[in-house]
């Protein structure tokens, strides 16, 4: 069975290494799904460790549903990882009711060219699951992540158990999210050629917890989209100028 860790650091992409895994899907901000690493990072880790390394490719945190400006700058990112040597993308994209959008996802993975493309685990918002695997495969989509659309992998066994026999490995159905030593195996007695998982720890780096802080649960609604509102901004430059 391939391993494939979720690191969010150089750190965690060099644990993984040393540690044996087969591949790594490379992102940061865990705490919100995950998005696009920095360029830095990629090259980083692409340079200096040998390990695949497949990259999540999600501009923002919140909904899967993205406009031409975030599309174009999800095409950058890809257009640079292939730049970097990436082994990989991980990305997708939904419409405003959590349907594949199937044109700007295939846009996506045409411009990934010879990279293999994993749907990431918007796939766990869809209504239809088995209908929008059918489509992922036209699409030339490798594999899908997903916790078989419940909080984690071990809840939705059965749904995952289900999409593997459905596609028969087109695409690969690759269980992730809360894998872990108590329950990895069930994964690889069911057939599953791929797993994913992040094996996280925390670790204290303050004394003390700081005065101010800088987290802010405005930003946790995954129904809605923080931008910087122009009325706003010119408002408040009106008051100084």
């Amino acid at each position: 069975m391939l391993v494939e860790i979720c690191a969010n650091s150089y750190e965690s992409a060099r644990n993984a290494r040393l540690a044996g895994a087969d591949r790594i899907e490379l992102c940061t901000e865990l705490g919100v799904g995950g998005i696009t690493p920095s360029h830095g990072l990629v090259k980083k880790v692409t340079e200096e460790l040998d390990i695949p390394v497949y990259v999540l490719i999600r501009p923002r945190s919140g909904s899967f549903c993205y406009d031409e400006a975030e599309l174009d700058i999800m095409k950058r990112d890809i257009e640079f990882c292939g730049e970097a040597g990436c082994a990989g993308i991980v990305s997708g994209v939904l419409t405003p009711g959590n349907v594949l959008d199937e044109d700007k996802t295939g846009k996506l993975v045409e411009i990934s060219g010879t990279m293999p493309f994993t749907f990431h685990r918007a796939f766990d918002w869809v209504s239809d699951p088995f209908e929008t695997t059918r489509r992922l495969a036209a699409l030339g989509v490798k594999r899908i992540l997903t916790s078989g659309q419940k909080s984690n992998a071990a809840e939705g066994l059965e749904t995952l158990k289900a999409l593997h026999e459905h596609g028969k490995g087109d695409p690969i159905i690759m269980p992730g999210g809360g894998i872990n030593p108590d329950n990895i195996s069930d994964f690889a007695k069911h057939g599953f050629t791929e797993v994913h998982f992040s094996a996280t720890t925390f670790l204290q780096v303050l004394g003390k917890t700081p005065r101010i802080s800088m987290n802010s649960l405005k930003f946790q609604d995954e129904t809605m989209v923080a931008y910087a509102d122009k009325a706003k901004i010119e408002a408040i430059i009106k008051k100084i100028r």
